[in-house]
């Protein structure tokens, strides 16, 4: 599996970093995810340059796409060309936006009158975009998910896991990541979050 993690000057650290560390837990089977980027190097809100792994047009072929958030995502929503260049398809890939990462959604017509998750400084933006935004940190409407507050980033993670893989790789992942002395808990609350958004598998014939 190929996952764009886009990744936008301005970006905060743990929407890219968390998702992406936890996603390549699943690298022995063939994963792989990437920061994208729409130029060679971007800088996060804290001053931390990095070099993208993909260019952006790289979101358009992945199997998954995250939406990352960062300072500047409001005027970045706002850039007509920026938005052209982004191209999904949610019915054929699994899309998944944190934070402010929702208003870029919003802006690519992929979120529409559903409800949606993001942090509390984005909210008030995203409700301008037209978008009915939920007190909760995760949602999913079948193939795109929205999360809100930066550490829900692993819920995404695990979604995708769960949806591209299965909910025991989502489990063995978040277990690996989670503080020693709290895994049980954190795989709990990953999954509670997750969970109700799979679609339901018809069981194994026998």
């Amino acid at each position: 599996m190929q996952i764009a993690v886009l990744t936008f000057d301005g970006f905060n650290e743990l929407d890219s970093f968390i998702a992406a560390g936890i996603l390549n837990r699943m690298k022995a089977k063939g994963w792989q995810a990437q920061i994208t980027s729409p130029t060679p190097e971007v800088t996060s809100m804290n001053g931390v340059t990095i070099k993208r792994q993909q260019p952006l047009e790289f979101a358009a072929t992945a199997d998954a796409v995250l939406i990352g958030s960062g300072i500047k995502t409001r005027e970045l929503a706002a850039d007509a060309d920026l938005m052209a260049q982004i191209r999904l398809d949610p019915t054929r890939q699994i899309i998944g936006a944190q934070c402010s990462g929702t208003l870029t959604l919003a802006r690519l017509g992929l979120v529409g009158n559903l409800p949606a998750c993001t942090d509390l400084t984005t909210k008030p933006w995203v409700i301008e975009a037209g978008v009915d935004v939920l007190d909760a940190p995760f949602v999913a409407h079948g193939n795109v998910a929205t999360a809100g507050g930066c550490m829900a980033s692993q819920y995404l993670a695990a979604w995708i896991i769960a949806r591209l893989a299965s909910v025991k790789d989502a489990e063995e992942a978040i277990h690996y990541v989670a503080p020693v002395g709290e895994k049980a808990a954190y795989v709990e609350a990953a999954l509670g979050a997750v969970t109700p958004f799979l679609p339901v598998r018809s069981p194994v014939a026998a």
